[in-house]
């Protein structure tokens, strides 16, 4: 489900899930989570998260993520991430999806290969992601790119995420763990400051309120069990706003 090595200076976790294209579950949130923290204690200065197989990161699975266990394992892992005092690159290999997307934001640098996508497609099946990463795209990648993603569906490109600002660069897991080797040699003082204003959001404060309500509302409503039912049958779903 997952792999991990710690070299030097420079920690590498890899999902390990190729069966299901590196999708998200509550067993492999908590195994990365604790991937992180744990080769912080042992010393890494950087972490490189990337994917086995074709695929990043999918996306979260759908056949496990309808209850609060999977939202509370999948933002306390990006919570994690966010709040790791060491430069943490995803090495992104394919696909990000959903999920997948969200995990690569959530890191601080992104690398990307020519075969990565990214998309955040909730409005095809009912769901939808906190605000935190609503903010977090808009800011990174600017308004009209966020609402490609997250209002009409869209996906972009490894070459439109670059221009954008998503990916910082294009390159293989090699590039990546050679990169990971240069940000290793920085001042760490400094490299962790840099971090925690970039990443100074108030996301506390929206779990008491009425978009976090919103939010949780979309996870647990009608039209999410509709689009579950229509992937079971394959069909298309038919969306009530309830």
């Amino acid at each position: 489900m997952l792999n991990q090595q710690l070299n030097d200076a420079v920690g590498v976790i890899e999902l390990a899930r190729p069966e299901r294209r590196n999708a998200l579950n509550v067993a492999l949130c908590d195994a990365l989570r604790e991937a992180v923290t744990s080769q912080i204690d042992d010393g890494a200065r950087v972490i490189v998260i990337t994917g086995q197989g074709t695929s990043f990161c999918s996306g979260a699975d759908l056949d496990a993520a309808y209850d609060d266990e999977f939202l509370q394992a999948l933002y306390g892992m990006l919570e994690t991430i966010r709040n790791a005092p060491i430069p943490v690159i995803a090495a992104i290999n394919g696909p990000a999806i959903g999920a997948g997307t969200q995990l690569a934001i959530a890191c601080d640098l992104c690398i990307a290969s020519e075969s990565a996508v990214f998309g955040v497609p909730t409005a095809k099946n009912g769901l939808a992601v906190d605000p935190w990463t609503v903010r977090s795209l808009a800011s990174l990648i600017g308004g009209g790119p966020a609402r490609l993603l997250l209002i009409a569906a869209g996906s972009l490109s490894v070459t439109e995420a670059a221009s954008y600002g998503l990916v910082q660069r294009i390159g293989s897991l090699e590039d990546a763990l050679e990169w990971a080797a240069q940000v290793a040699k920085l001042a760490p003082l400094s490299v962790a400051y840099s971090k925690r204003v970039l990443n100074d959001m108030d996301d506390e404060q929206d779990r008491e309120t009425e978009l976090y309500a919103q939010f949780k509302a979309c996870f647990f409503s009608e039209d999410v069990a509709e689009a579950r039912a229509a992937r079971s049958e394959k069909r298309a779903p038919l969306f009530r706003g309830k």
